[in-house]
Protein backbone atom coordinates (compact mmCIF):
# COMPACT_ATOMS: atom_id res chain seq x y z
CA UNK A 1 0.00 0.00 0.00
CA UNK A 2 3.12 2.59 0.14
CA UNK A 3 2.68 3.01 -3.49
CA UNK A 4 -0.28 5.17 -2.26
CA UNK A 5 0.02 9.20 -1.12
CA UNK A 6 -2.49 8.61 1.86
CA UNK A 7 -4.67 11.39 2.88
CA UNK A 8 -7.85 10.07 4.32
CA UNK A 9 -10.41 10.54 6.63
CA UNK A 10 -13.18 7.55 6.71
CA UNK A 11 -15.88 8.72 8.56
CA UNK A 12 -18.57 6.23 9.86
CA UNK A 13 -22.27 7.17 10.59
CA UNK A 14 -23.50 5.24 14.20
CA UNK A 15 -26.19 5.06 16.65
CA UNK A 16 -24.28 4.64 19.94
CA UNK A 17 -24.90 0.90 20.87
CA UNK A 18 -24.26 0.30 17.21
CA UNK A 19 -20.73 1.78 17.43
CA UNK A 20 -18.53 -1.38 18.75
CA UNK A 21 -19.41 -3.45 15.98
CA UNK A 22 -17.54 -1.87 13.67
CA UNK A 23 -14.99 -3.01 12.02
CA UNK A 24 -12.37 -0.02 10.75
CA UNK A 25 -9.19 -1.21 8.49
CA UNK A 26 -5.76 -0.11 10.69
CA UNK A 27 -3.75 1.75 7.72
CA UNK A 28 -0.99 4.46 8.21
CA UNK A 29 -1.73 7.46 7.65
CA UNK A 30 -5.82 7.05 7.66
CA UNK A 31 -8.13 9.27 9.98
CA UNK A 32 -11.26 7.11 11.53
CA UNK A 33 -13.60 9.14 12.41
CA UNK A 34 -16.86 8.20 14.04
CA UNK A 35 -20.12 10.53 14.14
CA UNK A 36 -22.40 9.13 16.63
CA UNK A 37 -26.20 10.27 17.27
CA UNK A 38 -28.40 8.87 19.83
CA UNK A 39 -25.27 9.37 22.55
CA UNK A 40 -27.17 9.26 26.38
CA UNK A 41 -26.45 9.63 29.80
CA UNK A 42 -24.80 5.71 29.51
CA UNK A 43 -23.23 6.64 26.80
CA UNK A 44 -21.41 3.97 24.16
CA UNK A 45 -20.81 0.29 25.64
CA UNK A 46 -17.11 0.22 23.49
CA UNK A 47 -15.16 1.71 21.31
CA UNK A 48 -13.02 0.10 18.39
CA UNK A 49 -9.36 0.00 19.19
CA UNK A 50 -9.42 1.36 15.30
CA UNK A 51 -11.19 5.17 16.20
CA UNK A 52 -8.94 8.17 15.98
CA UNK A 53 -11.92 10.66 16.78
CA UNK A 54 -15.50 10.64 18.16
CA UNK A 55 -17.75 13.46 16.79
CA UNK A 56 -21.05 13.82 18.63
CA UNK A 57 -23.96 14.73 16.45
CA UNK A 58 -27.31 16.02 18.07
CA UNK A 59 -30.72 15.24 16.33
CA UNK A 60 -31.87 12.42 14.43
CA UNK A 61 -31.22 11.74 11.01
CA UNK A 62 -27.93 10.45 9.19
CA UNK A 63 -27.59 13.55 6.98
CA UNK A 64 -26.43 15.78 9.93
CA UNK A 65 -23.98 13.03 10.70
CA UNK A 66 -22.90 13.41 7.08
CA UNK A 67 -22.81 17.17 7.18
CA UNK A 68 -20.50 16.89 10.57
CA UNK A 69 -18.03 14.45 8.67
CA UNK A 70 -17.54 16.81 6.10
CA UNK A 71 -16.71 19.71 9.12
CA UNK A 72 -15.13 17.30 10.84
CA UNK A 73 -12.41 15.75 8.75
CA UNK A 74 -8.88 16.50 8.99
CA UNK A 75 -8.13 14.95 5.72
CA UNK A 76 -8.54 16.55 2.26
CA UNK A 77 -10.17 12.92 1.29
CA UNK A 78 -13.20 11.51 2.78
CA UNK A 79 -15.41 8.53 2.85
CA UNK A 80 -18.70 8.69 4.02
CA UNK A 81 -19.30 5.35 5.90
CA UNK A 82 -22.08 3.34 7.36
CA UNK A 83 -20.97 1.24 10.64
CA UNK A 84 -21.80 -1.93 8.90
CA UNK A 85 -19.75 -1.39 5.93
CA UNK A 86 -16.64 -3.76 5.27
CA UNK A 87 -13.97 -1.37 3.85
CA UNK A 88 -12.02 -2.11 0.99
CA UNK A 89 -9.03 0.23 1.65
CA UNK A 90 -6.82 -0.51 -1.79
CA UNK A 91 -9.85 0.18 -3.61
CA UNK A 92 -10.30 3.19 -1.75
CA UNK A 93 -6.69 4.53 -1.64
CA UNK A 94 -6.46 3.70 -5.25
CA UNK A 95 -9.34 6.11 -5.94
CA UNK A 96 -7.91 9.03 -3.83
CA UNK A 97 -5.18 8.60 -6.10
CA UNK A 98 -7.19 9.01 -9.31
CA UNK A 99 -9.06 12.12 -7.67
CA UNK A 100 -5.45 13.35 -6.97
CA UNK A 101 -4.15 12.96 -10.61
CA UNK A 102 -7.91 14.40 -12.16
CA UNK A 103 -8.89 17.24 -9.89
CA UNK A 104 -12.33 15.83 -9.51
CA UNK A 105 -14.45 16.42 -6.37
CA UNK A 106 -16.15 13.08 -6.21
CA UNK A 107 -15.51 9.65 -7.19
CA UNK A 108 -18.19 7.21 -6.74
CA UNK A 109 -17.15 3.15 -6.20
CA UNK A 110 -18.86 0.59 -5.94
CA UNK A 111 -20.58 -1.81 -3.17
CA UNK A 112 -20.41 -5.84 -2.80
CA UNK A 113 -22.46 -7.98 -1.13
CA UNK A 114 -21.03 -10.72 1.65
CA UNK A 115 -21.30 -13.25 -1.14
CA UNK A 116 -19.00 -10.61 -3.38
CA UNK A 117 -21.64 -9.58 -5.93
CA UNK A 118 -21.83 -6.27 -7.03
CA UNK A 119 -24.74 -4.88 -5.40
CA UNK A 120 -25.86 -3.09 -8.84
CA UNK A 121 -25.58 -2.97 -12.09
CA UNK A 122 -23.17 -0.48 -12.60
CA UNK A 123 -22.38 2.39 -16.03
CA UNK A 124 -18.88 0.98 -16.88
CA UNK A 125 -15.47 -0.89 -16.30
CA UNK A 126 -14.12 2.93 -17.09
CA UNK A 127 -14.49 5.94 -15.25
CA UNK A 128 -17.84 7.90 -16.31
CA UNK A 129 -18.54 11.48 -15.57
CA UNK A 130 -21.07 11.91 -13.16
CA UNK A 131 -24.40 13.47 -14.36
CA UNK A 132 -28.17 14.06 -13.30
CA UNK A 133 -29.03 11.26 -15.19
CA UNK A 134 -26.53 8.26 -13.72
CA UNK A 135 -25.80 9.14 -10.48
CA UNK A 136 -29.45 8.80 -8.66
CA UNK A 137 -28.52 5.31 -7.17
CA UNK A 138 -25.39 6.39 -5.23
CA UNK A 139 -25.28 4.35 -1.91
CA UNK A 140 -23.24 6.72 0.95
CA UNK A 141 -20.43 4.53 1.38
CA UNK A 142 -19.95 4.62 -2.20
CA UNK A 143 -19.08 8.17 -2.20
CA UNK A 144 -15.19 9.61 -1.94
CA UNK A 145 -14.85 13.44 -2.13
CA UNK A 146 -12.54 16.04 -2.15
CA UNK A 147 -13.43 17.91 0.65
CA UNK A 148 -11.79 20.83 0.42
CA UNK A 149 -13.79 21.37 -2.85
CA UNK A 150 -16.64 20.89 -1.23
CA UNK A 151 -16.09 23.15 1.51
CA UNK A 152 -15.57 26.17 -0.61
CA UNK A 153 -18.50 25.36 -2.85
CA UNK A 154 -20.75 25.46 0.62
CA UNK A 155 -22.42 21.90 -0.57
CA UNK A 156 -24.39 20.28 2.17
CA UNK A 157 -26.23 17.54 2.69
CA UNK A 158 -30.10 18.27 3.31
CA UNK A 159 -30.95 16.87 6.31
CA UNK A 160 -34.90 16.67 5.31
CA UNK A 161 -33.74 13.97 3.47
CA UNK A 162 -31.83 10.28 4.17
CA UNK A 163 -32.32 7.53 7.27
CA UNK A 164 -33.81 8.65 10.11
CA UNK A 165 -36.13 11.28 9.15
CA UNK A 166 -39.72 10.85 7.22
CA UNK A 167 -38.44 11.33 3.67
CA UNK A 168 -35.27 8.86 4.57
CA UNK A 169 -34.25 8.13 0.99
CA UNK A 170 -32.16 10.33 -1.76
CA UNK A 171 -29.92 12.14 0.61
CA UNK A 172 -26.65 11.21 -1.50
CA UNK A 173 -28.75 11.91 -5.13
CA UNK A 174 -29.83 15.31 -3.22
CA UNK A 175 -25.94 16.01 -2.59
CA UNK A 176 -24.34 15.18 -6.04
CA UNK A 177 -26.80 17.00 -7.93
CA UNK A 178 -26.30 20.46 -5.63
CA UNK A 179 -21.93 19.35 -6.25
CA UNK A 180 -22.67 19.13 -10.10
CA UNK A 181 -24.54 22.63 -9.98
CA UNK A 182 -21.88 24.02 -8.16
CA UNK A 183 -19.56 23.67 -10.61
CA UNK A 184 -17.81 20.50 -9.27
CA UNK A 185 -16.99 17.50 -11.48
CA UNK A 186 -16.46 13.37 -10.63
CA UNK A 187 -16.77 9.93 -12.06
CA UNK A 188 -18.04 6.80 -11.06
CA UNK A 189 -15.07 4.39 -11.02
CA UNK A 190 -14.88 0.73 -11.19
CA UNK A 191 -13.28 0.39 -7.65
CA UNK A 192 -15.20 -1.65 -4.91
CA UNK A 193 -15.28 0.88 -1.61
CA UNK A 194 -17.30 -1.46 0.75
CA UNK A 195 -19.19 -4.77 1.57
CA UNK A 196 -22.45 -4.14 2.88
CA UNK A 197 -25.06 -6.61 4.00
CA UNK A 198 -27.72 -7.00 1.23
CA UNK A 199 -30.55 -5.33 2.88
CA UNK A 200 -30.93 -1.82 1.29
CA UNK A 201 -33.74 0.82 2.45
CA UNK A 202 -32.88 1.75 -1.80
CA UNK A 203 -34.04 -1.56 -2.40
CA UNK A 204 -37.68 -1.08 -1.32
CA UNK A 205 -40.65 0.08 -4.04
CA UNK A 206 -43.72 0.08 -1.52
CA UNK A 207 -45.88 2.49 -1.69
CA UNK A 208 -44.06 5.19 0.99
CA UNK A 209 -41.48 4.16 -1.00
CA UNK A 210 -42.72 5.39 -4.85
CA UNK A 211 -43.44 8.55 -2.64
CA UNK A 212 -40.33 9.37 -0.96
CA UNK A 213 -38.88 8.92 -4.32
CA UNK A 214 -40.82 11.16 -6.02
CA UNK A 215 -40.21 13.96 -3.91
CA UNK A 216 -36.49 13.26 -4.43
CA UNK A 217 -37.07 13.77 -7.82
CA UNK A 218 -38.64 16.95 -7.94
CA UNK A 219 -35.95 18.36 -5.21
CA UNK A 220 -33.24 17.50 -7.98
CA UNK A 221 -35.39 18.34 -10.91
CA UNK A 222 -37.57 21.46 -10.28
CA UNK A 223 -39.35 22.12 -12.98
CA UNK A 224 -38.61 19.62 -15.59
CA UNK A 225 -39.43 16.99 -12.61
CA UNK A 226 -42.58 15.78 -14.45
CA UNK A 227 -40.78 15.03 -17.18
CA UNK A 228 -38.13 13.27 -15.03
CA UNK A 229 -41.03 11.37 -12.72
CA UNK A 230 -42.58 9.92 -16.22
CA UNK A 231 -39.10 9.03 -17.58
CA UNK A 232 -37.99 7.26 -14.13
CA UNK A 233 -41.30 5.54 -14.19
CA UNK A 234 -40.93 3.93 -17.62
CA UNK A 235 -37.65 2.55 -16.63
CA UNK A 236 -38.52 0.94 -13.36
CA UNK A 237 -42.01 -0.11 -14.67
CA UNK A 238 -41.24 -3.49 -13.31
CA UNK A 239 -40.41 -2.32 -9.45
CA UNK A 240 -43.05 0.31 -9.35
CA UNK A 241 -46.09 -2.20 -9.94
CA UNK A 242 -49.26 -1.64 -11.80
CA UNK A 243 -50.48 0.91 -14.10
CA UNK A 244 -52.09 2.86 -10.51
CA UNK A 245 -48.79 2.92 -8.61
CA UNK A 246 -47.40 4.37 -11.84
CA UNK A 247 -49.85 7.01 -12.45
CA UNK A 248 -49.89 7.68 -8.44
CA UNK A 249 -45.48 8.51 -8.81
CA UNK A 250 -46.13 10.64 -11.74
CA UNK A 251 -48.68 12.22 -10.64
CA UNK A 252 -46.79 13.07 -7.47
CA UNK A 253 -45.75 16.93 -7.39
CA UNK A 254 -45.06 16.78 -3.27
CA UNK A 255 -42.08 18.95 -2.12
CA UNK A 256 -41.10 19.53 0.93
CA UNK A 257 -41.15 23.39 2.61
CA UNK A 258 -37.63 24.90 2.87
CA UNK A 259 -35.61 23.76 5.65
CA UNK A 260 -34.38 27.41 6.84
CA UNK A 261 -33.47 26.14 10.47
CA UNK A 262 -29.39 25.84 10.99
CA UNK A 263 -27.84 21.99 11.01
CA UNK A 264 -27.77 20.40 14.57
CA UNK A 265 -25.44 21.35 16.80
CA UNK A 266 -22.30 18.91 16.69
CA UNK A 267 -19.70 18.22 19.71
CA UNK A 268 -16.53 16.69 18.55
CA UNK A 269 -15.07 15.06 21.18
CA UNK A 270 -11.05 15.53 20.15
CA UNK A 271 -8.55 12.36 20.09
CA UNK A 272 -10.19 9.45 21.98
CA UNK A 273 -9.41 8.62 25.76
CA UNK A 274 -9.54 5.23 26.04
CA UNK A 275 -9.47 5.63 29.71
CA UNK A 276 -12.89 7.23 29.43
CA UNK A 277 -14.93 5.01 27.46
CA UNK A 278 -16.74 2.18 29.52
Amino acid sequence: MSTYDRDLTIAYSSLAHRVPGIVAPTVDGVEILVCVQGLGEAGMPGLPVEVDRVVTVDGRGVARSRNAAIDAASCRYLLFCDDDVEVQIDDVLAAVAYLRRTGGAIALGRGMDPEGRLRKNYPSDRPVPLTLLNSAKAATYEMLVDVHQVRAAGVRFDERFGAGVDTYLGDEYLFIADLLRAGLRGDSLPFVYGVHPETSSGSRWGGEDLHVRAVVLNHVFGRLAPAARFVFALRRREEIGGVTSLARFVADSTTLAPDRARPGSVRQDGPVRRDSVA
